[in-house]
């Protein structure tokens, strides 16, 4: 019997796709012949993640988890939606997000955290679903928050079940306030976010290309317009100004309350509640962003499974 060690199990990892324990077992049922082993994973169903992970996984879940003064958002991805009303891959996201708030984040230490109630790591444990349940699936990103004192609040837009859907927001908030009200305005911030998507907190935080990318498109629309270029130059603070509206977090129009922008609604409720409100970050998560998905033409599919 070869003697199995961790790269013989690597090496059968990387065959088949299967999972650190699968392949260990098999090792250990074929006396560590690696030829039978991958047969051996075949006649169990364990072996074809391998070939399912080529296939685009855009959908899945977004999941958010909260724990304290920090939070999670998650994205796990599958092939189709109806894969992510699956109780079982749901009940596995929704302990990725709980990982993740522990991990403050950092995926690649969920991957080899052990899932509560499986023998297998989260890693291995998403190989072995890919198997038992037939679609290609990735654990894609995560993203943390957390304060010192206040709150971290989330909300889950296009929920499937709770604390999982289409869109994910953390919102952070420092502040001696009360607990239960402050976790109230950050969940009517989270909505806005959801709803907005903006492209950073403050002006200061925008990423410096973008803003000079749009400054020069301004002023060549001014200059194009007409005007010299001097003027246009001047022109351009002012459309500036709309575009920070557009895009900045705390200078766009609360769309819960159209009376305030962002930052002067949360300086109001600091009044109210007699200490101050500070929003320290946001995190947004959208299903399938960035993603480039496969176009399928169903019909030829259909024609070519026919043989026509």
């Amino acid at each position: 019997m070869a003697a199995i060690t961790a790269a013989l199990v690597k090496e059968l990892r990387d065959m088949t796709g299967a999972g650190m324990m699968d392949a260990k077992k098999a090792l250990v049922e074929t006396e560590g012949n690696v030829e039978e082993a991958v047969d051996w994973l075949r006649k169990k169903g364990l072996s074809k993640a391998a070939k399912k992970s080529g296939r685009v996984a855009a959908e899945g879940l977004v999941a958010v988890a909260t724990s304290g003064t920090a939070g999670a958002v998650v994205e796990v991805n599958a092939e189709t939606d109806f894969v992510a009303r699956n109780e079982i891959f749901q009940a596995y996201v929704g302990k990725v997000a709980e990982a993740a708030v522990a991990a403050k984040g950092d995926l690649e230490a969920v991957k080899t955290q052990d899932v509560p109630g499986s023998s297998r790591n989260f890693a291995d444990e998403i190989t072995h679903m890919i198997a038992t349940i037939g679609e290609n699936m990735g654990l894609r990103r995560a993203d943390y928050l957390s304060v010192e004192q206040g709150v971290v609040s989330s909300y889950v837009h296009g929920s499937v079940t709770a604390g999982m859907g289409k869109i994910g927001v953390l919102v952070a908030l420092e502040s001696a306030a009360d607990t239960a009200a402050l976790e109230g305005i950050a969940k009517q911030v989270a909505m806005h976010i959801a709803a907005t998507n903006p492209a950073s907190l403050s002006v200061d935080e925008l990423d410096p290309t973008a803003v000079e990318r749009e400054r020069k498109v301004l002023i060549d629309q001014a200059v194009a317009s007409g005007k010299p270029q001097e003027i246009a130059e001047k022109m351009v603070e002012g459309r500036m100004r709309k575009y920070y509206e557009e895009v900045v977090l705390l200078e766009q129009t609360f769309v819960i309350n159209t009376d305030f922008k962002v930052g002067k609604f949360l300086e109001a409720q600091g009044k109210e509640l007699g200490a101050a409100i500070k929003m320290t970050g946001f995190k947004r998560l959208a299903l399938g962003e960035g993603i480039e998905k496969e176009e399928s033409d169903f019909a030829a599919e259909v024609k070519a499974a026919a043989g026509l």
